[in-house]
Parts: C-alpha cells; structure tokens; sequence
C-alpha cells in the first residue's frame, strides 16, 4: 500500500508522518525542532467537512478570518494567521465549487450557492488587497515586472487598401474597371476641398490594366496639385485548408491577388462620392454547419442608374446583384439585427463569445456594435461591456444618427448593478451617438427571466421598448406564462445641467395566461404598433401614444394560429403590414392574393390602420412545398424586400440550407424578384435586411466606400473597449496598506488612464503608452512597470461588474522586482481570475482547478517562509522543487485526499 508521505514527497511536500511497512501513525514520526506553526493541509490537522464548510458559507459566515485562526507555535509571524485565514477562504470556496457540481442539485439552491461563490470570491479581492505581510507577498494575479495592455489603438491611419479586385496577370485588363466607371475623389485640407472627377471612359482605347488606370487616377490628382495617390497594392497567395471529416487536406495556393491602395497626403481628407447610384439592401446571415461564422451580404436593387452588378473576386457562392461581402470577425456567435444609419454606413448587433486580441471582452458572451462602411469595411467595434452575459436582440437608428440597442442582460452591466438575481436575465436598452458613445443605460427587470426584443425611436426624443417577461414588470401585474411588455423611455437629464438619461415614463404588461411575446415594433404618428405571437396565435395590438408618450392599447387583431413567426410589420400607404412565416394556410384574413404552397411559407398581411377587418385587408403567401421562412423585412416604395431560408421538402437538419432574397409588390402579391444562394458548408441562415437608398454603385466593385476613408479610432476608453464609466480598479503599496481606486471617467484616454496610475500607486509605477512597432499595423499600448529604484506595486482587479483590467486586458498582481534579493520579501501569485463562476459544468471544472493551483501557491508561500528554506527539495529524490506539472498534480491530490478524509 502506498501512504500519504511517499506520494505527497514525490511532489516536494511533507505530511508530517513517516511510515512502517503498510502504516502510517502520526506517533511514529522521528520528532524535530518545531519552526513551523502547523499548516491547515498537514495530515496532523484535522480538516474541516466540505459540508460543514458549505453549511457556513451559505449562513453568511465570512469566508476569510482571521480571528478563526490558531497558531501552535509561539512567536510565529502574523504572515501565518493571514496565509491560513486565506487557505481556509480557498478551500471554502473550492467546497461550494464542489457542490454546485453535485448531480440532482435544486435549481434553488445552485442558485444560492453560485451567489455566495461570487460573494465569497469578491471577499477574496478585498482581503487580499489590503492584507499587510511582513515577510513575504501574496497576491490574487500574477508576479510580473511589467504589464501591457492587449487593448491597443491603431494610430491614425495614412493609407487604405481596398479588399481584391483583380487576381493574376497584374498588366491584365481588369474586369472591375470596364464599362461605365466615373466617380469623383474629393480631397480636404486647411485651405478648403476640392472635387476631382474620374471617368476611366476618358482613357479612350487605353487598355484598363492596374498600372495604366492608377497611372490616369495619379494624373488626375497631380494636376488637382494634391499629394494623395493610388497604387496596385499585392496580396500574395497563400495555400488554404480545409476539413474533410478527420482529414485536413492542404489546398495549392491559388493566383495572386490584387487591390487598390489609397496613399493619403499629409494634412488631407479623402472621400470618394458615387456619381450614378442604385438602392442598396444588406443582409446578415450565419454560414457553416453551426451557424456561427457571420458575413455581410451587400445586393444592389433593381432599377437606379449605377453600373450592372459583377462577380467579385474570391465570392464563390455568388449570386447575380450581389456586389459584395465581408465576413464577421473571429468570436462573433451570433448577428442578430442591422440597420443603416443616415451617413450610408450599417450598423450590425453581434454576440461575441470572444473579442479580438487588441479588444477583450468582458464576460462569457458580450454584445457588440459593428460598424461597416458602404463597402464592407469594419471601421469599428462598440462592446457592451457586460461583466457576466449579454444577449442583443434590436437596433433601431434615429434621424440623427443615435443608436439605440435592446436586450438581455444576466449579471452586471452598469458598475455594480446586477439586478434582483444575478443568475437571472434582465432586459436592457442603450442609446448612443453616431460615434457609438454611451448616452444612457437603462436596465429594467422583473424578478423573474426578461428580455428586450424590440426597440424604436420616437418624436421629441422617446425610445420604447417592447419585450417578454415571466413575472411582472415594475408597476404591473403578471397574467400567466411569458408575458408582453410595453416600455416608454424619455430623455431628459434628471439633475440640473446633467446629461440626457431615459427616464421611464410608462410601462405595459399584456397578453394571455400562455406564453406571448413581441417580435416586431413600428412606431407611426402617434401610434405604436406590435406584432407577436400570444399563446399560439398571430396577435397584431395597436397602442396611442398620449401628450407625454404614454401608450394605451387602442385595439388588437387575432390573425390566428401562428404556426411559425413573426419577421417585421411597418406602416406603408395607409396601411399596417405584418410579414412573417407560417405552416397555416387559413391565416384569418379574407382575401388572399397567393395561395399557400405547402410546408411553411412567408406570409405578407395588409391590414387597416385601426386593425379592424376589412374587404381591402390582403393576404399574400410565398414559398415552396418545403419550409420558407422570413427573417427580416423592409417595405420600399411599395416594395416589400424579405429575406430568410428555403429548404427542400422533408429536409433534414443537416441538408442544405439556401438563403434567399426577394422582392415582392404589395398591392399585387407579385414577386418582381428573387434571388437565392449557397454558402460554406450548404448552410446558409439569414438573419436580418436593412436598406439603403443609393448605396449601391460602381464604387462598390472598386472596393471603395462611399465617404470619408482613413478615419481614426475614438480614443475614448469607454468607446473603444468594453470598459464602462465607472469601472475600477484599485492600487495597493507592495509592503501592504491602503488601496488607492482608479476609476474611469466618460473622458479617459489611455494617456489620462497613464497619469492616473501613477498618481494612484504613488509613483511606485511607470505607466506610459508606448507604441507597438511589431504590431500590424502599429498600434498604441499602455505599458505599467517599476519606476525606477522603487518598489513597485499591487494592482488589483475591480468587483465583479465593475472590473477595469479586463476591458483593457491588463493582468492584476504584483508589478515590481519578481526576482529580489535574498533578503527582500518574495512575491507569489494566486493567479486567480474573479470572472470565475459556477454557471455551467465547464465553469465549474474551470473554477475548482484555478482554486486547486491557487492553494498550490500558498502552501508554497508556507515552504518559503521556513527558517531552513534554500530551494525548495522534493523530500523523496532529494531533487530541486518540483515541476508545474508536479504541483498541479500535487494540488488534485491534495484536494482529493481532503475531501475523502473530510
């Protein structure tokens, strides 16, 4: 039999014990010199039960005391009663890790137990960051000395580089450039702007290769006496990947590419402006087997004078209009909702469940505002901020520019504010400006699950909010299942002289005792309309909008059972007209223009404004015999432009799925146009439409936007990063002491974030933005190290829902010397993240691993402060300490054996 002593030996630790054949009895230990006070670990201790441990925990015992702490041996240095006083915290929190993982658990009481970990965690925080050790250092991060941040800023951009428009012969005509091809290149500087018209038909017979079409765009700029210019920019090519079952089978690299680079002058502005333009529809869908990888589809609409649509280059899955796409950035989950915005640009709602390098996420799953221009490009990224989860449902884009995002939200949002139950989704709605900073947040729950799925603006500065809730909404009674709700926000600032914040002005709850829920919205005049589905049936509600713009339910049409969706509804000539999909092919509406096919069809309801039946209230069906369904809507001079999937009678789940895109005349029924397509993988899921009127012309094929190019980046941290006004983090002296708090402010840049830091450590640190020329392309970083001949310092992260570090990707711990002299005090890492939940299995596992590497680093913190420790010595091999491998074996043993002993 092999004992405690041998195993834990061969990872460099003692148990106190020796041993005599197949037994081990603490009486038969050989009896040294005590230098030691005994650790809570040793196999003399006695262990407390992890069912005690949870039993106290959940009864609101602190985690960490000191005060429960005894010492067996005189004299001993305080460093102890606070090092076992934080063991005893760890392995409490590694019980209810434990527990939480137990099979058949109550949701009650997963729930109770999840919370107190997040309380016990953030007591954790605190402790450790004003604990005062004498003699060595322990922190809840890492040793390090110097961090920087992964959040970085792209300096000022000099120069653009459109996506290919040519592949091979680089002295080829290029396709792109025939036909009809004239735009102008305005250029701005100090002493005022000037239009410089190009028109490739002034080239005459000149072939229209790269090198002669830039060459006739450089001639047209030098004569203007500007210095920007356009060059054939190479895009070499690369050999591509692939995955055929478990096989990954290498591609040859195919002929090189080409695109256009715009070199801009010092001190000039560039922007292109179309001179024929088409109307423009963009549409967003999940491609692949998951759904998961997003793109931006860009078709031109019938009819406007721009230049036919061409194949572009690398678009297999092309299909006749469609003048280009872009695929989402790695991370995007999910894309929910779009919208264009008055300067022609398109704002997309992605979930992310991780964010780019240089733009770190917060929580487990974020919501994201992208920005693209009218040709693709991401010119930014706006993150929520969420601290746990967050869902995005709608966008909608007011006259001014403004923004307003809806959604769910489960944890904190807003600096300290998790709800009534932190495990439980809230629904939420933000507004912010055209250059995507915060207005105003507004989270409103019940004290059950709700979500925000709708959201419009309003006159005179309204914003509602429409949503589904399982309890009642402040001020309202709950009827049953999931409930409708109706939210009304006004802006207004509520202090004198303060910002603009919404101010919530009334709140409906409505529907069945079933399950109901909103999924469209418009608002018309002084109507609000919402259609949805309520216990089963097509419900189609008309609210007034009073002086203040409280709604009152007005009227409410029954279209029957649903049988699928609802996509969108909108007021056009007069009349309300809902869109969605249905398997029901009586919807109860009298006369029908297109009969239903089969399976499940699109649908298009013309109703009266008053939603009262009517002999000129109109039914049009589309689709196939397989099943058709509509994702998102918009209505174009009696147009009606749907998209969303087709797929084959009796498919399976994993058979092909087409996207489609059609157009529909509303008075008639007729389809004027459809198209459908492919993508990776046979998959292709639309998501959401949105249209622009002339956004479509030649210079879409060129790879160039319509408006300005080469833009900086906010340097605003609270628009450029997930970071939240509000959001912490706290400095701490490296001997111990009173922590000094950084909070961000609406104005910090990371220069004004620098200069923080270093007042707040108290000029123990360096703090500085450096620039990051191996990066491409160069980019700005903050960078935090020691200041010269100092000491250094603790940084330490924010709470939960109110952490800084994260948002800026910067580690907490010890900044400063890692490697001292012998007789400076030794720093050791707990490496800790206080993101840990027990959310889900994966979360759980997470948890009580980094836990186990955490009381790893303490009972090393206890072999240093022996008396007689050099380097630590494996006490079976008589080698050096033991490797990382061994110590994480070492704690798993360990957490084992105190659980079975327990």
């Amino acid at each position: 039999m092999i004992n405690n002593s041998y195993l834990l030996g061969l990872f460099g630790a003692t148990t106190g014990t020796s041993s005599s054949g197949a037994t081990t009895t603490a009486s038969t230990a050989v009896k040294t010199k005590k230098t030691q006070p005994t650790a809570p670990w040793s196999s003399t201790a006695t262990p407390a039960k992890a069912s005690d441990l949870v039993r106290a925990a959940l009864g609101g015992r602190r985690l960490i005391d000191e005060g429960n702490v005894s010492l067996d041996l005189a004299g001993a240095s305080t460093d102890y009663r606070k090092m076992f006083a934080l063991y005893q915290g760890l392995n409490t929190l590694g019980a209810l890790a434990d527990r939480a993982g137990v099979k058949g658990l109550s949701a009650s009481e997963a729930a109770l137990v999840s919370k107190r970990f997040g309380e016990g965690l953030a007591e954790l925080s605190t402790y450790l960051s004003t604990a005062s050790f004498e003699d060595m250092r322990l922190v809840q991060g890492v040793a390090q000395t110097s961090v920087k941040s992964t959040y970085a800023l792209e300096r000022a951009p000099t120069s653009f580089v459109t996506a290919p428009i040519h592949d091979g012969d680089p002295t080829a005509s290029v396709k792109a450039f025939e036909g009809d091809v004239k735009f102008s290149v305005t250029v701005k500087t100090a002493a005022g702007e000037q239009a410089i018209a190009m028109d490739l038909s002034e080239m005459g017979a000149t072939d229209r290769s790269l090198a002669n079409v830039t060459a006739y765009m450089n001639g047209k700029l030098e004569d203007a006496g500007v210095a920007t210019r356009i060059s054939a920019q190479l895009i070499p090519a690369e050999p591509k990947t692939v995955k055929s079952g478990t096989k990954t089978i290498t591609l040859p690299a195919g002929p090189d590419q080409w695109a256009l680079k715009v070199n801009g002058g010092t001190g000039e502005a560039i922007s292109f402006q179309a001179v024929d333009t088409s109307d423009a529809v963009y549409v967003t869908q999940g491609v692949g087997k998951t759904g998961t990888a997003g793109q931006l589809l860009k078709f031109q609409a019938d009819g406007g004078a721009a230049p036919a649509a061409q194949q572009g280059v690398d678009d297999p899955f092309w299909v006749e209009g469609r003048v280009g796409h872009a695929n989402l950035p790695d991370g995007v989950a999910a894309v929910k909702a779009s919208a264009v915005a008055p300067d022609g640009s398109v704002w997309v709602v992605a979930e992310l469940t991780a964010g780019d390098a240089s733009q770190p996420i917060n929580g487990a799953r974020d919501v994201a505002l992208m920005k693209y221009d009218s040709a693709g490009n991401l010119m930014q990224t706006k993150l929520l901020g969420a601290a746990s989860s967050a869902n995005g449902f709608s966008i909608a884009i007011d006259d001014d520019g403004r923004v307003a995002l809806a959604g769910s939200v489960t944890g904190a949002l807003e600096p300290g504010k998790s709800g009534d139950n932190a495990s439980v989704a809230d629904s939420f709605v933000s507004v912010f400006d055209s250059s995507g900073r915060e207005l105003w947040t507004q989270r409103r729950g019940a004290k059950a699950a709700d979500e925000a799925t709708e959201v419009r603006f309003g006159a005179d500065g309204m914003v509602y909010v429409a949503g589904r809730s399982k309890s009642a909404m402040p001020g309202n009674a709950a009827l049953g299942g999931w409930d409708s709700y109706l939210q009304a926000f006004q802006e207004k600032p509520i202090k004198i002289n303060g910002p603009d914040v919404g101010v919530n002005v009334a709140t409906v709850q409505f529907g069945t005792s079933g399950d109901d829920s909103v999924q469209a919205m418009t608002v018309s005049g002084n109507d609000l309309y919402t259609a949805g589905v309520e216990n089963g049936k097509a419900v189609v509600r008309r609210f007034t909008l009073d002086a203040e713009g409280a709604p009152s339910l007005a009227s409410t049409r029954d279209l029957g059972y649903a049988s699928g969706a609802i996509a969108g509804i909108s007021v056009e000539n007069g009349k309300v007209v809902v869109t969605g999909h249905t398997e029901n092919t009586a919807l109860d509406i009298a006369t029908v223009t297109n009969a239903h096919a089969g399976g499940s069809d699109v649908f298009i309801a013309t109703l009266s404004t008053d939603l009262q039946a009517s002999g000129n209230d109109r039914l049009t069906y589309f689709g196939g015999a397989g099943a058709d369904t509509a994702a998102d809507v918009a209505i174009k001079d009696g147009k009606v432009w749907i998209t969303g999937t087709n797929r084959a009678e009796g498919a399976g789940k994993d058979d092909p799925t087409s996207g489609y895109l059609a157009q529909i005349d509303l008075a008639t029924g007729q389809v004027q146009s459809n198209r459908t397509w492919r993508a990776d993988g046979d998959q292709a899921r639309p998501t959401s439409l949105s249209f622009a009127a002339g956004g479509a012309s030649v210079l879409d094929r060129l790879g160039l936007p319509q408006g300005q190019i080469m833009q900086a980046d906010s340097k605003l941290l609270t628009v450029a990063t997930s970071a939240r006004v509000g959001d912490q983090f706290s400095i701490s002296p490296a001997a111990g002491g009173r922590a000094v708090t950084v909070t961000i402010d609406a104005k910090d840049t990371l220069e004004s974030l620098a200069k923080k830091i270093n007042a707040a450590s108290g000029r123990q640190l360096e703090a500085k933005v450096i620039t990051d020329l191996k990066a491409k392309p160069i980019v700005q970083r903050l960078e935090i190290k020691t200041a010269a001949n100092k000491d250094g310092a603790v940084i330490t992260a924010g709470a939960i829902g109110k952490d800084a570090l994260s948002a800026l990707g910067l580690t907490p711990g010890f900044v400063g010397p890692v490697k001292p002299d012998k007789d400076a005090i030794k720093t050791y890492g707990l490496n800790l993240s206080n993101k840990l939940n027990l959310n889900d299995p994966a979360s759980i596992k997470a948890a009580i691993d980094s836990l186990a590497q955490a009381m790893t680093a303490v009972r090393s913190s206890y072999r240093a402060l022996a008396p007689s420790t050099g380097g630590i010595t494996n006490t079976q091999t008589g080698n050096g300490s033991s490797t990382a491998y061994q110590q994480t074996q070492l704690a798993n043993y360990q957490a084992a054996l105190s659980r079975l002993t327990a």
